[in-house]
């Protein structure tokens, strides 16, 4: 849908991408997000909670805090340290079903939200992963 009205700024070739800030806190706080999924995600890439918190821009401290705060509040572990010390951290089994099943929740939140965008806002929009800016990432391979 197109409307034009002096209202409404014109966008011409510009189409306005969705963005969605979700997360699951408890009164002690939040304790699942993207950012933790993502951060699970990295560990699970390089083996290394050292690697996966600077290339997410933040230190190993607010890292490790992260993962801390999300297994007390849960209750399990997220991650634990490879065979050797050298080996640094993999997911755990229950680390891993949190990350996978809280991606799939997201993306489908995504998705309505993008309907409802489609039907009820003036502009066409799209969804983060056909932003053109960002490269859309592999849907076989985790974030």
């Amino acid at each position: 849908m197109s409307i034009s009205s002096p209202l409404l700024p014109a966008m011409k070739d510009a189409i306005p991408t969705i963005r969605l800030h979700l997360w699951l806190e408890t009164g002690q706080g939040l304790f699942f997000g993207l950012g933790r999924a993502l951060l699970l995600a990295k560990i699970d890439q390089y083996g290394s909670l050292q690697k996966a918190a600077d290339s997410l821009g933040m230190s190993y401290r607010a890292a490790w805090g992260k993962i801390k705060k999300t297994e007390e509040i849960l209750g399990m572990k997220l991650i634990a340290p490879g065979a050797c010390k050298r080996e640094g951290y993999r997911l755990t089994e229950q680390g891993r079903e949190v990350m996978d099943k809280f991606i799939v929740w997201f993306e489908m939140v995504e998705q309505e939200a993008l309907k409802a965008a489609q039907k009820n806002l003036p502009w066409k929009v799209q969804d983060f992963s056909r932003d053109p800016v960002t490269p859309s990432p592999d849907k076989n391979r985790r974030p």
